[in-house]
């Protein structure tokens, strides 16, 4: 087993429809959350405990970026929010790696003004209803 730095993960991004290729280098801390929802299936047969079965995944992806109207990266993503349109994201644990590669939709764009610090931005994206549903990508990192 590899251990594996943040600063080697890598966040792609492109058109909606396509598998993301533009490596999205302005980010700073970026979280995959995964999480799946859960139904209630106990019966008498569970001998008092509860039985649940997982059932539909979620997924989002939150990040930061710094406010730089000249990076084409930014210019996307601010697109992609302010014109509610999908845009491909791929969320790796290195190049060629594994992580979450889907179709998401801009839910949060945040700008922070710190009084001594950079604007920043923060982000959140989630799948979206488009043709190419989000799937894990098993890579191997590099």
């Amino acid at each position: 087993m590899s251990i594996r730095l943040g600063m080697q993960a890598k966040l792609y991004y492109g058109a909606a429809g396509t598998t993301a290729t533009s490596e999205l280098t302005n980010t700073k801390d970026v979280t995959l959350n995964l999480e799946t929802n859960e139904a209630d299936v106990t019966t008498r047969a569970s001998q008092g405990w509860r039985a649940t079965i997982a059932t539909l995944k979620n997924g989002s992806v939150e990040f930061t970026m710094n406010w730089d109207s000249s990076d084409e990266g930014f210019g996307a993503i601010k697109d992609a929010y302010f014109n509610n349109t999908p845009i491909a994201m791929a969320v790796l644990d290195g190049e060629g790696g594994s992580g979450l590669d889907a179709d998401f939709s801009v839910t949060n764009f945040t700008r922070n003004e710190p009084l001594e610090e950079a604007i920043t931005v923060n982000v959140t994206v989630k799948p979206t209803y488009v043709t190419r549903a989000p799937t894990w990508v098993d890579g191997g990192g590099s």
